[in-house]
């Protein structure tokens, strides 16, 4: 690995932004490729969501390497489309907190997750409309939506988010993934969603194994 790289996976292990936009841009300069500046970034980020699950790092930790990450990103990814590639992915995650709720924290921490394991994340944000995910869902043919729900009073967005795909006619070409406090196996069984994430890495591993499955299938 050159050096630029090993600098650019400093700058976001040590939560550097500024340092890894900077490393990135001069990894392009050098003529490094982009995709391989993309898993040197990914190779690292994956390590601390390792040492995050086992205890070593704390949640800020693992949230601040992964707006690094995701600043080098954006850079390598605008790179490779200007040259007319495309990025080799795991698949397309839109991502959002339901209408209704604020609570951002676990999202951030998915979204971190899968870029780690080589995802494209679209993350709306909070307060989003079932309609809003769905209309980005179809705008870029995302292979999986994820919807959090922290507060029990918010969690029927998650329902709503679900007849509105199947009014759309698309429910079926779509991984439906539903989280938060609130949200049990049996909620997701009763809305009729796919997938039900007691906790970030629970919700990448069960992606990636429905996923396999409907490759197999």
């Amino acid at each position: 690995m050159s050096e630029t790289l090993e600098e650019l996976q400093e700058a976001i292990r040590t939560f550097d932004e500024e340092g890894a936009e900077e490393k990135t841009r001069q990894a392009l300069e050098e003529g490094i490729d982009p995709q391989k500046a993309i898993e040197a970034a990914t190779e690292v980020l994956r390590d601390i969501g390792d040492k995050f699950e086992n205890g070593q790092l704390f949640l800020f930790d693992l949230v601040s390497a992964g707006d690094a990450m995701n600043a080098s990103r954006e850079i390598l990814e605008d790179e490779i489309t200007a040259a007319g590639g495309e990025r080799q992915s795991e698949g397309k995650v839109v991502l959002g907190t339901v209408e209704g709720d604020i609570h951002d924290i676990g999202k951030k921490i998915l979204a971190a997750l899968l870029s780690a394991n080589g995802y494209e994340v679209i993350d709306l944000g909070v307060e989003v409309p079932p309609e809003e995910f769905v209309a980005k869902f179809e705008e870029i043919q995302a292979d999986a939506v994820g919807a959090s729900a922290m507060l029990t009073t918010t969690k029927e967005k998650q329902r709503e988010l679900v007849e509105v795909l199947e009014a759309e006619g698309v429910r079926e070409d779509v991984i439906v993934m539903v989280g938060g406090a609130p949200v049990t196996d049996e909620w997701r069984d009763e809305i009729g969603a796919d997938i039900h994430g007691e906790n970030a890495f629970d919700a990448v591993q069960k992606l990636n194994e429905t996923k396999e499955s409907a490759i197999a299938g």
